[in-house]
């Protein structure tokens, strides 16, 4: 018989002496040692025994010391770069949408906190002009609506004018206190026979920008088909002659010189937002 055998047949004394090893035995409370008064390890240090309980706490202590190490360490590879900086964005957005309440108000100021009209930045506007013919502009509507056309800017402005003072929030690191007014977009897309189930609410731009808003925050009363500023039509650099008035979101998804308008439930590929496109967060709240 091969000593493999023995070993897995034998059930002899030394057999049995091999198993005691193996399998741990409990050990009533009578039976353990009692501490010492005082133990030292080699190099005269205080030793004291330690519960299960405390090993326990101390393992989750020391993997929780390790999350920012393995982080950095992630980070540090060139391909998982990527993968965790839109997962993380990905988080974001989810958890902002879970937080945002249609019936939960941005602050809004007194006449007296409002910024002058010269103080609100021309954002971009000194590089890009995109010449819109007045004359000419429409709105088109499109996507899951009753109603979908071109719609001038008359029947824009048709709505109850809301007029309200909120903050504008760069991404740059710059906010400003101004002065907006506009139709409701909730009031308008009523109007259109939008399907308010849907997911999204898609805007292309007269200068090639486009966005794409959550429909819950085109349904928040603070969100604006904005065309006034100040009391006075917006001018050219603040995107005349429509654009989008959200104090919920971030500047960059207020976009201005608003053509198109889509309702849908699917985004178009690749066409998330503009900046978005580029790496941003897609669902840009404040």
């Amino acid at each position: 018989m091969s000593d493999e055998n023995q070993r897995v047949s034998g059930d002899g004394p030394e057999q049995q002496r091999a198993d005691a090893v193996d399998e741990p035995v409990e050990t009533s409370k009578q039976e353990q040692r009692a501490p010492d008064a005082e133990r030292f390890g080699p190099s005269g240090e205080r030793v004291r025994d330690v519960s299960s309980g405390e090993r326990k706490r101390i393992n989750r202590r020391e993997l929780l010391k390790l999350v920012p190490v393995v982080a950095i360490v992630a980070f540090a590879i060139p391909k998982l770069q990527q993968p965790l900086l839109l997962d993380g964005l990905g988080f974001a957005d989810w958890a902002s949408g879970k937080l945002f309440s249609r019936h939960r108000l941005e602050p809004t100021y007194r006449n007296s906190e409002v910024a002058p009209f010269d103080r609100f930045p021309y954002n971009y506007y000194d590089v890009l002009d995109p010449e819109v013919d007045f004359d000419r502009w429409t709105l088109k509507v499109e996507g899951l609506v009753q109603r979908p056309g071109n719609y001038k800017l008359e029947q824009v402005q048709a709505f109850p004018k809301v007029v309200q003072n909120t903050r504008h929030v760069c991404v740059e690191g710059w906010d400003v206190v101004g002065n907006f007014g506009g139709t409701r977009a909730s009031d308008f897309l009523r109007a259109i026979g939008a399907d308010l189930t849907a997911r999204y609410v898609e805007v292309e731009c007269e200068d090639d920008y486009y966005e794409s808003i959550d429909m819950p925050t085109m349904l928040h009363p603070q969100t604006l088909f904005c065309y006034e500023m100040y009391g006075q039509p917006l001018d050219r650099g603040h995107g005349a002659p429509l654009r989008l008035q959200m104090p919920t979101k971030i500047g960059y998804k207020q976009a201005k010189y608003l053509n198109t308008v889509r309702v849908t439930n699917v985004l178009k590929g690749g066409k998330r937002g503009y900046w978005e496109d580029q790496g941003y967060s897609w669902y840009g709240g404040l």
